[in-house]
Parts: structure tokens; C-alpha cells; sequence
């Protein structure tokens, strides 16, 4: 009998340590949660606003055969106010699209990119515009991506967002357990008259409807995070989860093109970019065979980028951007002297994890399935704003007065037995090393809920 009560009081007090962890995660992280689902969410809907805002920059009325990529890249060097590095081209992927002309440019705010908008037929400029990641995001789409990552506030911004990756998945696994646990008193609140009670029926009952997509959204989030993501880098590396990449050398050097899955975020720093711009303007001759060479080896997909190479000692790089379904991100490195491709790497080939990490990305930013996935992340987003105002709603009404009635963290973690109290060390542990700012928020959730043990003592 007595063992009986202390397995009910280690359970009582394991159930106490959750719900307290779960009101720490929504009282002091539930802000940055729903400022990353909200701005996320105007994200998703952007491409929209981008096409109709910057329609003149990105379509033509022209009508007829394309100039060469020679003749459009001369017409946007004509345009230039200064000598500016080319890194890339992107052909009009289809008739009514414009040419973008891409070059370095250290005075494009946040993106360090900038493309001159051709028409592949006129070679008239259609547009000037900072660009960033593989997108091509513009202004708009550029700033709500810049806001969604880091509040605009740079390098020390990002921790915001780690944050909130970090500690999603943990508060969608708790409230899950908490709704378990919860059984006959969920029940009796279908019935419930009670204010308070109707919004946690709320609260939970949406919880469960997107408890997945949660769970989702925090993982792939994480992969672009600071320390988080790092570690996460690493771990890829070391089990052979790499995304395959073309070999881009010519000679004994071995240097590779790296296929990056987070390129659409992926700042472009054109102070190490445009180190070294060897290459002449002669070297825009070399797109259209180049481009030629590329279609020959397979690389069919409309939406095309082609990187040359600007140390005159490693090949070219030409890869497919579509990362809608079918995903199309074959890419080939192509020797310029004979025209031939040397290296390629096609996502056919990609092992499954790979793949699966691809979709997984492409599926966050809602490009993968076009306007069917940017519904269901809109409605997602707004179904977690909806989560944390009426968690904060719940918490209100039945805000706890100060002094003993409180029920600190730290002392539902004693009353665990032995065993329980040494996994959940091992698990915070190997949670905030993996996780540094999870674990740095942890300790000061702990510093809180120590003062509060000893206020309430």
C-alpha cells in the first residue's frame, strides 16, 4: 500500500513538474512564439503581395526571340552607377518573365544583392532591386523574412527565434501529456459554463488539431537557428546526412559547391563574395555556352541559376531553383574551357534523408506544394497566435495571488523519486547543450522559480 502512494506521488509530482514547465514555456516564451507564427505567417503570404507590388520588374509584354545572356548582362552593365561584382543570372524562365542580372552590393540593405530586372527580348531595364536567397525575395518579402528571423535588430536578434524554436516542440509534447493526464476532467468541461474552462478546452482541443505541425515547425526551424542549428550541422556531418553537392575544381584543389538547403536565408556577405573579381567583362561571353552546355546535361527546369566562377581556376556552377512539386534542384558544374560538365549532383540520386530534408524545408517556407501549402501554414499560424491569447486569457482569469498557494517548479522536482529526478537532469542537460539558448532560458527559469520557492517558503 505504501509504495502504492509514493508511485501516486511521484506521479502527482511529475504531472506538477510539467504543468509548471508548460506555464513557465507559454508565460516567458509564449511572446516570441507568437511574434515568430505571426510574422511567419505574413511570410507564407507574401509572394502575392511581391508579384503584384514589383509586377513591372518582374514581367514583360515583349513578345519574340530572346537576345543572347550576353547581350542582356551588357545592357545591365550599362545600368550600373558603379563597377559591381556579377555573381549570378537567372534566365527568364518563361516568356512574359524578365532576366535577372545579379550583382554584389554592399549598399543593398540586408541582402548585400542586388538584380537588374532585363527583358530578354527589348534588353530594356525593367527594374533595379536588392534580392536575397535563393528565392530572389524582393524588398517586402525581403523585410517580413528579416523580421520573422531576427526582428531586424542582426546577429542578436536571431536568439529570439531560437528561442521560440527551441521550446515549441517541448510545450507540444507537455500540453499533449497534460491533456493525457488530464482524462474524465477533459471530459466534464464539454459541459463546462465556466470562462475559464472553456477557453482550456480551446487551448487544448486546437493544440491536438496542430500538435503535429508544431512539432514540425519547431524541428525545421531549429535547422536554421544559430547554436541549435550548428550542432545540428554537425551531427548531419558526422552520420552522412550531407546534402550531395557538385565538385567545382579543375585542378588538384578540391573545393565544392555546396547545396544549401537554408540558401533562401542564407546571408549574402559581399565583402567576402567579391574579394577577388579577376574575371573580365569578357567572361559574360561564356553564359550562353554555358547555359547550353547545362540544358545538354539535363538541367530542364525552367528556373535556372548559373554562377560563374570569378578566380579563373574552378568551373562553373548552374543549378535548378524550383522547390515547388515536383522539386527540381538538379545542379552541374561545367568546365568553361571545353564546355563540358565535370561534376553534377541530382536530387533523383539524393539519399531519402536528404530529400526528406529538402521537403521538409521547402514545406516551412510554403513553397513546396504553391498556394495548398501556404493556406494550410497561414491557418496553422494563426491557429498558434489563437493558442498563446487564449493560454494567456486562461492564466488571467486564474492568475495565482503571491505567497504559499504557488507551486514552484523546483518543488514538484523534489518530491520526484531518485530515478525520476536523475533522468530529468540528464535530459535537461543533454537538451541545453544541444540547445544553448534553451538551456540558457532554462537556468533563468529556475533562478525565477528558486525566488519564488523561497518567497513562498
Amino acid at each position: 500500500m505504501s509504495s502504492q502512494i509514493k508511485n501516486e506521488a511521484a506521479s502527482n509530482a511529475l504531472l506538477l513538474l510539467i504543468t509548471r514547465l508548460h506555464f513557465y514555456v507559454g508565460l516567458f516564451v509564449g511572446p516570441f512564439i507568437f511574434i515568430a507564427a505571426l510574422t511567419g505567417t505574413l511570410y507564407i503570404l507574401s509572394p502575392q503581395i511581391e508579384n503584384a507590388v514589383y509586377k513591372e520588374a518582374l514581367t514583360t509584354q515583349s513578345r519574340g526571340d530572346y537576345q543572347p545572356l550576353a547581350n542582356q548582362i551588357a545592357a545591365a552593365r550599362s545600368h550600373l552607377n558603379s563597377n559591381l561584382t556579377l555573381f549570378a543570372v537567372r534566365p527568364a524562365p518563361e516568356v512574359g518573365d524578365n532576366t535577372r542580372v545579379m550583382f554584389l552590393d554592399p549598399t543593398a540593405r540586408l541582402t548585400g544583392a542586388r538584380a537588374l530586372f532585363i527583358d530578354p527580348v527589348t534588353l530594356d531595364l525593367k527594374g533595379n532591386l536588392p534580392v536575397y536567397g535563393t528565392s530572389g525575395v524582393l524588398p517586402i518579402r525581403t523585410t517580413i523574412d528579416f523580421f520573422h528571423r531576427q526582428l531586424l535588430l542582426g546577429e542578436v536578434g536571431r536568439y529570439y527565434s531560437e528561442l521560440a524554436a527551441s521550446w515549441l516542440w517541448i510545450a507540444a509534447l507537455g500540453g499533449l501529456f497534460l491533456w493525457y493526464k488530464g482524462g474524465k476532467k477533459n471530459r466534464a468541461e464539454v459541459a463546462a459554463k465556466t470562462e475559464h474552462l472553456r477557453k482550456r478546452r480551446r487551448h487544448y482541443q486546437l493544440g491536438l488539431w496542430i500538435f503535429v505541425g508544431l512539432i514540425f515547425v519547431s524541428v525545421t526551424g531549429l535547422t536554421w537557428s544559430k547554436w541549435a542549428g550548428s550542432n545540428i550541422g554537425s551531427l548531419r556531418a558526422s552520420i552522412g546526412w550531407v546534402t550531395p553537392s557538385v565538385d567545382l575544381s579543375l585542378s588538384s584543389q578540391q573545393t565544392t559547391q555546396q547545396n544549401d538547403e537554408h540558401a533562401d536565408h542564407a546571408h549574402h556577405n559581399s565583402s567576402q563574395m567579391s574579394a577577388t573579381n579577376t574575371a573580365t567583362h569578357n567572361s559574360d561571353l561564356l553564359f550562353d555556352g554555358v547555359l547550353k552546355a547545362a540544358r545538354e546535361a539535363g538541367i530542364n527546369a525552367n528556373k535556372i541559376e548559373i554562377k560563374p566562377d570569378r578566380t579563373g581556376h574552378k568551373a562553373w556552377f548552374v543549378r535548378e531553383i524550383d522547390r515547388s512539386w515536383p522539386t527540381q534542384v538538379d545542379s552541374v558544374a561545367v568546365d568553361t574551357s571545353t564546355m563540358t560538365v565535370t561534376s553534377r549532383a541530382d536530387f533523383d540520386t539524393f539519399p531519402l534523408v536528404a530529400k526528406l530534408i529538402r521537403w521538409g524545408i521547402d514545406a516551412h517556407m510554403g513553397v513546396l506544394f504553391g498556394i495548398p501549402n501556404q493556406i494550410l501554414l497561414t491557418l496553422f499560424g494563426l491557429s498558434v497566435c489563437m493558442m498563446i491569447i487564449w493560454g494567456y486569457k486562461m492564466w488571467w482569469i486564474r492568475r495565482p495571488s503571491a505567497g504559499p498557494t504557488s507551486k514552484p517548479l523546483l518543488q514538484a522536482w523534489s518530491k520526484l523519486t531518485s530515478v525520476q529526478k536523475v533522468i530529468t537532469l540528464g535530459v535537461a542537460l543533454a537538451l541545453g547543450l544541444s540547445m544553448p539558448v534553451m538551456g540558457v532560458s532554462l537556468i533563468a527559469f529556475l533562478l525565477i522559480d528558486a525566488w519564488r520557492w523561497k518567497k513562498s517558503a
